[in-house]
């Protein structure tokens, strides 16, 4: 009998653990987090499952638990949680994540590589998951499924339409490096699950890498065990105590808002519908449960800035003894918060900009407790289904008061809201039919999938595996050696080559490469990763490594690529042909714009060519497969010669060698490098030597213990 049913789950930011979520403690702890513990805990129920992991991101920092230190963690039988180091070990938020993913995604290479830890297929949750799920599904031949619960687009979309600035929006949210991770995401993906259909039909549509073929609509489920209208003795005592403090008549019906304190949820716009609504004001008491808080100087600054302005709009309208916002509530409290409001005929309010589902509104629902919603993305379908309660435009501040003075005047239809609600969770919005529809989806789509066990089969290998790597670049690091470092390294490599074996990056092709190289008078290279990463040939005979070449050949079309790129000849040139290769075009730009390679790249996705542009010394742009760099080349080789990338030592000294800088490979940047270069974050393997070109590749020979110490 065969084995049951591995999943792996990425969720890398915020504050994950298997038992009392800190929901709503900053930004990246919200529903998001619960959905995939949720998730994660139905799945290990099924018999066909045998396992599902979960990797998130370890944390040591005081001013967080000590929970998320732990590497390991048990969910329940047959689920884990998985902590991986990367970055800083402090707590950081998700967008000061992006130079520290690619470390993530080679230990999960070599974590997924080693006996026991094979997985069929992984689901990355997220635009910073989806990245790093791209990067593995690609290294590993594994299938991988994309969630993005908040898409990019749609924020900067959104942002920007309520007067945003594009820059600051840039720096507050690193947008176009999420744009762009999630089209790499949308690009490898074999499947998109999506929560609505108004998330796939024009959220999605957005990006040019979505192919609505490869979507699917799953909603997710709701834990009726927590979220059900019965309530027990007790808990509307300990509510009483929490919000009597606030309200003058407790016994009025409730307009209940759960949500984190950031400016998406909209919180200060339902303060202000309140405040300047006497029916509102006579009617109802507001009750916002926005997060835990302790020291308010420990807020992320948007945290702070909305219960600012919840203080100052309190304050405005003087709704004091009308609005409780308690400091402080334990998770297991929220469907108590839920069929406390049902219990006295109140309303739950979600007025977000944008809700991609909105996953509130189904416990509400399944308490018992109708709603008025935004009419944006998930409640449309929740509605659709639910009929239990009002949807409205929440930008517009009349008619969202409107809705709740409408919504809480019916006596006899809010019954039957709250009676439709409870039914149409049960019938609709289960875990049991969520996980159902889930496994059933990943059977029948992707293990109809080749499968990804050739990636690591098959590929040439030296005559000996090298204990370490040595990778010289051609162009740079030995274009005009000095005398005495070159005769050093002759020695050192004459002394230790068979204890690490040398490689050589260059952007031309074989022959002119090695007619160069014959000058230098150095031991045979072991590999040769030519044409800027697109050819690999390897040993003496120089052998092709063809499952590199068919690996990044899958969707490359060369001749279609050639042709878009013609229309772009008033800003670059074609290079010489000998500068061309079978998956390789290069150019050489009329002035060195950065801008290029963005405008490149976009044109490139709306004619839905799968390539990588990329540009080096600022004057000369490449177009290269999709799958295919010098740094993809590298981590092929050390998969398939299994060889630790903590061995590979590489030198970056030029414009376009950031992709050399990061993950695990050690790294060295020679004193006369690109000033471009400093504006790469500092990884932690990576060694700025105070001396040129060739002395610095000693610098980094003695600094990372080349050969290793025996």
């Amino acid at each position: 009998m065969g084995r049951g049913v591995r999943v792996l789950h990425l969720h890398l930011h915020g504050l994950f653990r298997s038992r009392d979520l800190e929901l709503g403690r900053d930004a990246d702890t919200g529903g998001q987090t619960l959905y995939v513990l949720d998730l994660v805990r139905s799945l290990a129920q099924r018999p066909e499952v045998e396992r599902v992991d979960v990797v998130t991101r370890l944390v040591q920092d005081r001013r967080v638990a000590a929970d998320y230190e732990r590497p390991l963690e048990m969910i329940a039988p047959g689920a884990r949680i998985l902590r991986f180091p990367f970055g800083p070990k402090r707590y950081l938020r998700k967008e000061q994540l992006w130079p520290h993913l690619e470390d993530l995604a080679d230990q999960l290479v070599h974590h997924l590589t080693q006996p026991g830890h094979e997985v069929d297929w992984i689901h990355a949750h997220y635009a910073d998951a989806g990245f790093v799920g791209a990067l593995v599904s690609q290294r590993l031949g594994l299938p991988l499924v994309f969630t993005g619960h908040s898409l990019g687009r749609e924020k900067q979309r959104r942002l920007l339409a309520g007067g945003g600035d594009r820059q600051q929006i840039e720096q507050a949210y690193a947008m176009s490096r999420r744009i762009e991770a999630e089209e790499q995401a949308l690009t490898q993906a074999d499947l998109v699950i999506t929560s609505t259909q108004q998330e796939a039909d024009l959220q999605y549509a957005r990006y040019a890498q979505f192919r609505r073929d490869r979507a699917q609509v799953i909603a997710p489920g709701v834990d009726a065990g927590r979220f059900h209208p019965v309530s027990p003795a007790a808990e509307g005592e300990a509510l009483d105590q929490l919000l009597s403090p606030f309200l003058r008549d407790p016994r009025k019906p409730p307009l209940l808002a759960i949500s984190r304190a950031v400016r998406r949820k909209n919180i200060p716009a339902l303060l202000e519908a309140f405040g300047s609504s006497s029916v509102l004001r006579d009617r109802h008491n507001l009750v916002l449960v926005l997060g835990c808080r302790e020291d308010p100087r420990q807020m992320e600054r948007q945290q702070r800035d909305v219960f600012q302005q919840v203080f100052d709009l309190v304050d405005r309208y003087n709704l004091y003894g009308s609005v409780a916002y308690p400091k402080q509530h334990r998770r297991s409290q929220v469907p108590a918060f839920y069929r406390w409001a049902a219990q006295r005929g109140g309303l739950f309010v979600n007025p977000a900009l944008t809700e991609p589902f909105g996953l509130t509104l189904l416990e509400a629902a399944a308490c018992g407790l109708p709603m008025v919603a935004t009419d944006d993305g998930g409640p449309r379908d929740i509605q659709a289904r639910c009929e239990n309660g009002l949807l409205v435009d929440v930008t517009d501040a009349g008619a969202l008061q409107e809705a709740l003075e409408r919504a809480g005047k019916d006596a006899s239809r809010w019954r039957r809201w709250s009676d439709n609600g409870v039914e149409a969770v049960s019938r609709h919005f289960s875990w049991d039919a969520h996980v159902c529809r889930y496994l059933g989806l990943m059977q029948a789509h992707l293990h109809q999938l080749p499968s990804g066990g050739s990636r690591l089969q098959g590929s040439p290998a030296p005559v000996h595996r090298p204990d370490h790597l040595l990778l010289l670049d051609l162009e740079s690091t030995l274009d005009c050696p000095d005398g005495p470092s070159l005769i050093a390294l002759r020695r050192q490599l004459e002394h230790d080559g068979q204890r690490y074996g040398l490689g050589i990056l260059t952007g031309r092709s074989l022959a002119a490469a090695r007619q160069r190289y014959g000058d230098l008078h150095l031991p045979s290279p072991l590999v040769w990763i030519s044409r800027a990463g697109s050819e690999i040939h390897l040993g003496e005979d120089l052998q092709p490594d063809r499952i590199w070449e068919q690996n990044i050949d899958a969707d490359w079309q060369r001749d279609s690529v050639e042709a878009v790129m013609e229309d772009l000849y008033d800003l670059l040139e074609p290079q010489s042909e000998e500068h061309q290769g079978p998956w390789k075009l290069s150019y050489l730009q009329r002035q060195p714009d950065e801008s290029v390679l963005s405008h490149v790249r976009q044109r490139l996705r709306r004619e839905g060519l799968s390539a990588r542009p990329q540009r080096r010394c600022h004057w000369y742009l490449d177009v290269l497969p999709r799958l295919a760099s010098r740094s993809e080349a590298i981590r092929h080789l050390a998969l398939h010669w299994q060889l630790p990338l903590e061995r590979v030592m590489v030198m970056a000294s030029q414009q376009g060698d950031g992709e050399l800088l990061r993950g695990l490979p050690a790294t060295v940047v020679p004193a006369d490098h690109d000033p471009c270069l400093v504006r790469h974050p500092q990884q932690k393997r990576v060694l700025f030597s105070g001396r040129p070109s060739l002395a610095a590749v000693l610098d980094g020979l003695s600094h990372y213990r080349f050969p290793s110490q025996r």
